[in-house]
This record gives structure tokens, sequence and C-alpha cells, in this order.
């Protein structure tokens, strides 16, 4: 099958409209039209197939990774709800990697880095951790560089601490809300001593 035409498009800066002799109409960006060297007339081989049916995955995939960081698998989940096949999202995801453009390891550690700045523990890290696809092979290096808990503790029960000294009931709530936080009870219970006295043990 040949190319019938190749043309800018009138509504999307940046795109072409690549037309094939059965009618069929493919979006390309102008970076991918001239590396594929495409022009009318040009049957299309096996090889040029596939690399146009990629095209749009790893289109999308640089736009995603270029707003924002990502995990490989939140690219992942993004490409496949964008309807990308299954092998193309792996190639573009390995592409990625190989020139440094997806990098979980290192996301883990913006992670762990951003949840600590906004005063949350290890646990929320972890959540987070998970949630965003990171595999655990690289979570306890990011968790080394959480500051000490006494720290985000101390400055959380600063600011809502609402009666001074606080007696068992503002304890509990503000022990609920670090424990929200993501902090172990191992690490709030001095907090919560040095603020208002011994805890009797439940």
């Amino acid at each position: 099958m040949r190319i019938k035409s190749l043309r800018p498009s009138a509504r999307k800066k940046g795109r072409v409209l690549l037309e094939l002799e059965d009618g069929s109409l493919l979006r390309l960006s102008e970076e991918t039209a001239e590396q594929l060297a495409l022009r009318e007339g040009m049957e299309l081989t096996d090889a040029l197939r596939e690399a146009l049916a990629a095209a749009p995955v790893r289109e999308e995939a640089v736009r995603l990774v270029g707003s924002r960081a990502l995990s490989r698998r939140e690219l992942e989940r993004k490409l496949e709800k964008k309807g990308g096949a299954p092998e193309d999202i792996r190639d573009t995801a390995d592409w990625l990697e190989d020139i440094g453009a997806l990098d979980d390891r290192n996301y883990a550690g913006v992670v762990a880095r951003h949840y600590a700045a906004r005063g949350y523990g290890p646990g929320r890290v972890r959540q987070e951790l998970q949630r965003r696809g990171i595999p655990r092979e690289h979570w306890e290096e990011a968790l080394e560089e959480l500051p000490p808990p006494e720290e985000a503790i101390t400055a959380y029960l600063e600011k809502k601490c609402r009666v001074s000294p606080p007696d068992d009931r503002e304890r509990k709530r503000l022990a609920d809300g670090l424990l929200r936080r993501g902090f172990s009870w191992g690490d709030i219970r001095p907090a919560l001593e040095r603020l208002g006295g011994p805890l009797e043990d439940d």
C-alpha cells in the first residue's frame, strides 16, 4: 500500500495527516514524518507500517513524561487507556528508560522527598510508592532520604494542638492524625509524652 497524500494539519500545528490508498488517515507529528522520511507515493514496507503504528504511542509517551515525572507503570497505564498496543507500550517504555526519560529509582526519591516536605511519614510514603507502581526494589533507598520522623511529628503537634497541656482526648485526636499521615505509634508516643506526660498502656 502506498501513501496517497501527506499534508499539514489545518487544526493542529506541528501535526501532519497521512492518507493511504485505502482511504485510511493517520495523524503524526512533523518530527516523526521527517524521521521516517515519509513522502507521497511511497510504498509502505512492513517495517514502516510497524513504525507508523507505534508512532502515536511514542508521541503520547513523550508528551506525558515531558509534562511531569511518572513511573514506568503510571506511563503504561496512561498509554493503555489511550488504546496503545501492549507491545508498542512496552517498547516505548524501554526506549524512554534507555534514554533516561523514565527512571523509577530516581522517581521514588522524588516522591519520598515531596511527601516528607509536606509533613508525611514513612507509612504514607510507602502507600504513594505502591500507588504509583514503583517497584519495591527502589523503596528502601527512597525511604532513607526521609528526615527523622521526630521533626515532622513535632511540627504537626505544634500546629494542631488545641489545648495546652493536651488532655487524653486531645492526645488521642493528635495521635490519630499522625497515624493517618503515616507515622508509627513508636515514633508518635514519645512526642505525645513530651507534650503532656506519660501515656497509659491500653
